[in-house]
């Protein structure tokens, strides 16, 4: 009998979940004064329509040897990471009321040593698809049914690790892993194509002998079914090009890059609160 977390694979659903992660992300960013909403924003509604419609996973077992595994690559996210553990069960929601304080467990970089669900530390950016690459091939040769899923932001494609993980899982055909890119096109500091140009990003996904699926990152029905591709039907790994708006839900947040880090202020705050309905 499967352990697995019943989902609800409706977008109804799905996008209450990650209503609830954006308002509870800016409440947790507003009264520390850290974090990284624009990331957080962009990236809501791939996790809870991963969280809350693809993944399998037992929260009351988080080690369960038959969970997808799910790496967050861009690991400043955590906004999002977090309010998507707790949505799924791993840890009380009061947690979040600790975002970053003093001995806290909810670090401004992910820590599986004081989190369940997390997988594996990130925050360096490049190192969590490697890992999770690592974890699928783990599953490959040993015959595992589990699936292994990444994000990583698209400015973190300009890191040479993700290109040595992406030439190695095409060449061992690893069809068990999907890669999604959370292509909002703004990194600190600048668009990622003023500052390493990585357009045509699906070409070069194909070239390293993947799949490759260009969809729209706030569109849930598109996310369900590119996401919940089943394993078995494909020969490649898959590239999921999530097309993505920095600060997403906020119109004075959105597509700007001075949001990548950046904080409200008391108005601002409430002016959010109001739109995120």
């Amino acid at each position: 009998m499967s352990h697995a977390l019943k989902t609800d694979n409706s977008e109804g659903p799905i996008r209450d979940k990650a209503l609830w992660m954006r308002r509870r992300a800016l409440q947790m960013v507003f009264d520390k004064q850290l974090g990284h909403l624009g990331g957080d924003f962009s990236a809501i509604d791939i996790l809870a329509t991963l969280y809350f419609g693809v993944l399998r996973y037992d929260p009351a077992r988080p080690d369960w040897a038959d969970r997808d595994r799910f790496v967050m690559s861009k690991g400043h996210a955590t906004g999002a990471l977090y309010t998507a553990l707790a949505a799924a069960g791993y840890f009380p929601e009061d947690w979040l009321d600790t975002y970053m304080a003093h001995h806290s467990k909810l670090n401004g970089h992910p820590n599986r040593q004081y989190l369940p669900g997390v997988e594996t530390n990130t925050g360096p950016l490049g190192h969590g698809f490697p890992v999770a690459l690592g974890i699928a091939i783990a599953g490959q040769i040993t015959g595992a049914s589990y699936r292994t899923y990444v994000l990583t932001g698209d400015g973190e494609q300009q890191e040479g690790s993700n290109w040595e993980a992406a030439m190695t899982a095409g060449h061992r055909k690893v069809r068990n892993l999907t890669l999604i890119i959370d292509r909002n096109r703004l990194q600190q500091g600048a668009g990622t194509e003023e500052t390493a140009g990585l357009d045509p990003l699906d070409d070069k996904y194909r070239a390293f002998g993947w799949e490759v699926a260009e969809i729209s990152g706030h569109d849930y029905g598109q996310l369900l079914d590119t996401l919940g591709t089943p394993v078995g039907s494909r020969e490649k790994p898959l590239c999921v090009i999530a097309n993505t708006v920095k600060g997403k839900g906020v119109s004075f947040m959105e597509n700007l890059t001075k949001w990548h880090h950046g904080v409200p202020n008391a108005e601002q705050f409430a002016q959010a609160m109001k739109e995120l309905v």
